[in-house]
């Protein structure tokens, strides 16, 4: 199979039979064999019942239904697991992403040879306030945290190769990073093309501008998964080791100075709890402590943690 389209969605009733015509149009007409795999992430409209009529006349269509809306990066994270073409799309539902841009997107797949190529919606036709400032920083930070240098890492029209979706995992809020997550899994050859924007048709927007906050502490998350991941001790314990160190020398200084005041210039001296360093030594010992615990806790769990399932699907059809 040459492609597979993952798309998930959220209430999208007006625009999946449009998108499907648009699709089939350009599979068509490109000769490609493919499958379109919508993933409904507990819409309350009508979204299912269009799945389910749209793969009766196409058998190509494929759908998965979660029991309640479980997240776009868990929506991702099912398609990707069905999925059975060399070079695999994602896109929105809401018909802003256009299915027009599917074949380039494919040819810089196949025959250029990036493991992973992103859209970038140059020009834009959301809210400047809102939307377009927002992501622009929210992009620099990114490219500035992560190493890869992209200029739309919320775009959801993205191309990949089979092997790239199936050695990554995609959890929580973490679809904006599936670049990095693809560059931390050793896929180096990461590609970004220009797309063409289109103005919201039907419906509102499913994201507000909690949003870039959400990105902003997922960026964080990220970042430290990358690094510290699979070894957790070595950052809290350095950090431990930091702090103890500071509590050393506290201890050290308030036992000098005390000394040196009692037998070399037989001065009175101040009990050892008035001397502020005592309150630097006692703090860096405990935060060292606790520092080293988060460090062993960390290990634990990544060594006892157990795949359990993150999302529950109650209907799939023609999968």
């Amino acid at each position: 199979m040459n492609l597979s389209i993952i798309i998930p969605l959220l209430n999208e009733q007006e625009s999946l039979p449009e998108l499907h015509q648009w699709i089939v149009k350009v599979m068509t007409a490109n000769n490609y064999s493919y499958e379109v795999i919508f993933i409904d992430d507990g819409s309350t409209d009508d979204s299912w019942q269009i799945i389910e009529n749209l793969s009766k006349e196409n058998p190509n269509v494929k759908g998965i239904h979660f029991l309640r809306n479980y997240g776009k990066s868990q929506a991702l994270h099912a398609g990707f697991a069905k999925a059975q073409g060399d070079v695999v799309i994602t896109m929105d539902a809401d018909l802003q992403d256009s299915p027009d841009e599917i074949p380039d997107l494919y040819n810089m797949v196949l025959n250029q040879n990036f493991d992973l190529v992103s859209g970038w919606k140059k020009k834009r036709y959301d809210s400047v306030v809102s939307k377009n400032l927002p992501s622009k920083l929210f992009n620099w930070a990114a490219r500035k945290t992560s190493g890869v240098h992209l200029n739309d890492f919320n775009c959801g029209l993205k191309a990949y190769k089979s092997v790239v979706i199936k050695n990554i995992e995609v959890s929580g809020e973490m679809h904006r990073y599936i670049p990095v997550l693809a560059k931390n899994a050793g896929f180096g050859k990461i590609g970004e093309k220009v797309v063409i924007h289109q103005a919201r048709k039907y419906g509102e927007s499913k994201f507000g501008m909690s949003r870039f906050i959400n990105g902003f502490l997922d960026l964080i998350t990220i970042w430290f998964l990358s690094k510290y991941g699979k070894r957790p001790m070595h950052l809290f314990g350095a950090l431990g080791v930091v702090m103890f160190i500071i509590g050393f020398i506290s201890t050290f200084l308030i036992i000098a100075i005390k000394l040196l005041k009692l037998f070399v210039f037989h001065e009175a001296t101040i009990l050892v709890a008035q001397n502020p360093l005592f309150y630097i030594a006692l703090t860096a010992m405990i935060i060292g402590s606790q520092l080293f615990l988060a460090g062993f806790l960390g290990e634990i769990i990544l060594r006892t943690k157990n795949n359990e399932e993150r999302y529950k699907i109650s209907n799939e059809v023609n999968l």
